[in-house]
Formats: C-alpha cells, structure tokens, sequence
C-alpha cells in the first residue's frame, strides 16, 4: 500500500483526494499538511512540513506555491517524490523546483487530465500543420476563485502550439486600448466567474476558415484522479523532473 501525504489536504482539492483515495485499494493518505491544521479527522493534518511524524511514499500537493519551500525541503531531506498539482509558481521557485529534482523524483504539470494532454499533443500537430498562415489565439475560463492567469494549462497549450516555430512567437496576455494589428504572438485570454471548473479552446485563425480544439472539465475529481495515477507511477522512481508525458509513455 502506498502511503500518501496530502499537501493542502483540507481545500477543495484535498479533499476530492482525500474521497478517492477513501476508496482505493493501492494507496491510502496517512497524514497531511494545512496551514490550518485538523487531528481530528481520518488522520493527522499538520501545519508545516516540518512537524509531519508519519512515514510515507509520496507527497501528492494540491495547496499554492506559498508551501513550496518547505516541501521541498522535506522531500530533499527524506527521499520522498513530489506530485506538485500547484500552479503559479514564480520563475525563482521553478528553479527551486529544478534544482531539487536532482535530489529527489519530482513529478509537475499544469493539468493533470489524460483529455487535456492529448489536446496539447493535437495542438502541436495542428501548429505544425497549419503554419504561420493560421493566427494562434487561447481562451481560458476558469471559476471566480482562481488567483492566477493566464492559467498553467493555458500557457502548457500555448508552449505545444509554439514547439512547431521553435519558441519563436511571443505571448500576449489579452488586449486592451488601441493596440494595432495583429502580429506574430499568441494571444492568451482569462475569463474568471461563477464555479467553472476549467475550460480551453484554441482557436487557429485562416483566411475564411478556424479551426478550434477544446477540453471541458466537468468536475475536479478528473484532475485529482489524474494526481494519483501521478503518485503511484512516481513512488520509487530515481531522482528526476517528471511530467504527463513520462508517465503516458509507460500506461499507454
């Protein structure tokens, strides 16, 4: 049985973790970490890293990049791998990120849905195909409690679609005032309301035709299904930086 902790284990996201791994026959949370700290329910919520007593195989982190430091800290001083489902790191803390992959299995992307990463895999193949002829614009909506954007899975499709030019075409997050013609970007757009889960279309703009491909998450679970596959792939594994793409090539 894999032993799982629960970074954010009392917000929305722990908590659908929480209920699915409830259920499941090869993993289970033993203990979590929560600024707001709980002993009192099916097990043990600290308020740091540094006050976890319990041994476990893998982190599973579902909480924001203000807990970043000390986990990381944690997995490097323990050997335990890292799930981060966090988004909105800052350039320092991927760095952070970078360098502590080194010591210990460290598995991040910015969706952990199987249908979102077959559309960054058809994003690129259309780029590819379409060429500079077609304008590349993202749309992204997401609920009214998100604190970032673009979102990471918006700035994941727009690093599929700018593999076929090399990196080459700038980002523009959203327009405003008189900006001039389009030129040779990416336009990404964030809409924020109401409870959406997570929602993204990208548009490819021709001379009287668009092309559109676009996921639409119904619930949260399918991210948090997604984690755990993560954690169980990711227990054991040597010292490295991981994402989807590693773990789809062994399932799939």
């Amino acid at each position: 049985m894999i032993k799982v902790l629960v970074c954010g284990a009392l917000g929305k996201m722990g908590a659908n973790i929480r209920e699915l791994l409830s259920d499941d026959g090869e993993a289970k949370a033993v203990c979590g970490v929560d600024p707001r700290g709980d002993k009192s329910g099916e097990f043990p919520v600290y308020p740091s890293f540094a006050e976890v007593k319990e041994d476990v195989d893998v982190i599973i982190d579902f909480s924001s990049p203000a807990a970043l430091a000390g986990e990381l800290e944690y997995a490097v001083n323990t050997g335990v791998p890292v799930v981060l489902a966090s988004t909105g790191y800052t350039p320092e803390q991927l760095a952070d990120i970078s360098a502590a992959s080194e010591k210990v299995a460290i598995f991040r992307t910015a969706n952990f849905s199987l249908g979102v990463n077959l559309l960054c895999e058809l994003v690129k193949k259309a780029a590819e195909t379409l060429g500079e002829k077609f304008d590349i614009e993202i749309v992204e909506k997401h609920h009214s409690q998100k604190v970032d954007a673009p979102s990471g899975t918006a700035l994941m499709l727009a690093e599929s679609a700018n593999s076929a030019f090399g990196g080459s075409k700038p980002y523009m997050n959203g327009r405003e005032g008189i900006v001039g013609k389009r030129g040779n970007e990416i336009g990404i757009h964030a809409v924020r309301g109401g409870t959406i889960v997570g929602e993204h279309e990208v548009l490819f703009c021709g001379e009287d035709e668009i092309v559109a491909l676009s996921h639409s998450a119904r619930s949260k679970k399918v991210f948090a299904a997604g984690a755990i596959k993560a954690a169980k792939w990711l227990a054991g594994k040597k010292a490295g930086h991981y994402d989807m793409k590693d773990l789809l090539g062994d399932v799939l």
